[in-house]
């Protein structure tokens, strides 16, 4: 087997160093963005020691948290040239070139992790991962961070009083949208500059989950917190497809059923980290203000109405989640 994954993954080497790790030819990197202490990096180090357990040391799962590699665009061209194996990506990356995967950014789809998990294993969701083989790569299944809320610098009471204010944001068409119905300005900026852009008033606010607002320290310059719970942020785990089908179906097999599990666990772990990490947002004294549709006004459905017809597949999204979100 040792051999197999020699000859499998003999192009991947890289140099001693990164991360205190030298990659060896049977070796099998994961890239994510996110730092150790995240959720998603937690997760991928803990299927690296099972699939490692599973296989006596003969898959080796490497993490490079942190964008090591690169950012998400820059993974995603390695994916596809073969010189990544395995990725988390936040599926806007994903959304910016197949309009279904936009879809998964409408607001209010679905409320909380559980059902963010029924949905994303959902029969639509599903078969949107068969749309990433145009891309060179093999959908393995879905993740999320926990649910959007947003961080202002001002006393904020009103959707008037969010018109005009800068609001960063990622570099996707449907999240942009939503803040232009809204009213704002949004922003796009790179995670590491969001920091020092929100302490110094280059931006007004941000969407961001309690976790990244507590660990990052974005509540530090924050005057209001909106408890709007407003849109998912889903991650996909992508492999690429050249060294995917090049691998042997019993190796497949054990990857994805032991990261679909992973994945899962993700999701579902949202649950107490959210819980966990507001609790400790009010201990700071900032003013908490919980929204729902309503707060937004006509936004939501102005929305809804021109991505229907944008994105194929959210009609078929909005007809499950309201499902999941009857039972």
């Amino acid at each position: 087997m040792r051999k197999l994954f020699l000859s499998l993954f003999g192009g991947l080497c890289l140099s001693t160093g990164l991360l205190g790790q030298s990659v060896q030819a049977a070796d099998i990197r994961l890239g994510l963005i996110t730092p150790p202490s995240h959720q998603w990096s937690i997760s991928a180090n803990n299927l690296a020691k099972e699939i490692k357990e599973k296989t006596n040391g003969d898959m080796n799962v490497l993490v490079f948290p942190s964008g090591q590699l690169g950012n998400e665009a820059q993974m995603l061209q390695q994916l596809q040239s073969g010189a990544l194996d395995i990725a988390f990506l936040v599926a806007g990356e994903i959304a910016n070139r197949r309009p279904s995967y936009a879809a998964l950014f409408a607001p209010y789809l679905v409320n909380t992790p559980q059902e963010v998990s029924q949905l994303l294993q959902g029969e639509t969701a599903t078969t949107m991962l068969q749309e990433l083989n145009s891309l060179g790569l093999v959908g393995l299944g879905y993740g999320m961070a926990g649910m959007r809320q947003i961080l202002m610098r001002q006393e904020i009471e009103s959707v008037d009083q969010l018109k005009g204010k800068k609001i960063r944001t990622i570099p996707i068409q449907p999240e942009l949208d939503f803040w232009r119905k809204v009213g704002s300005a949004p922003t796009p900026m790179p995670l590491p500059a969001l920091y020092d852009a929100f302490a110094n008033g280059q931006i007004d606010g941000m969407q961001i989950d309690f976790e990244g607002a507590w660990n990052v320290k974005y509540i530090d310059n924050a005057k209001t917190v909106l408890h709007s719970s407003h849109m998912m942020l889903p991650m996909v785990a992508v492999a690429s497809a050249k060294k995917w089908n090049a691998l042997p179906e019993t190796q497949k097999t054990l990857l994805q059923t032991t990261i679909s599990a992973h994945l899962n666990e993700i999701i579902l772990a949202y649950d107490k980290i959210d819980t966990d990490y507001l609790a400790q947002i009010q201990r700071t004294g900032v003013n908490i203000i919980e929204v729902n549709e309503e707060f937004f006004g006509d936004s939501i459905e102005n929305w809804y109405k021109e991505w229907r017809k944008k994105s194929p597949t959210l009609t078929a999204l909005e007809a499950e989640a309201n499902i999941i979100k009857s039972h």
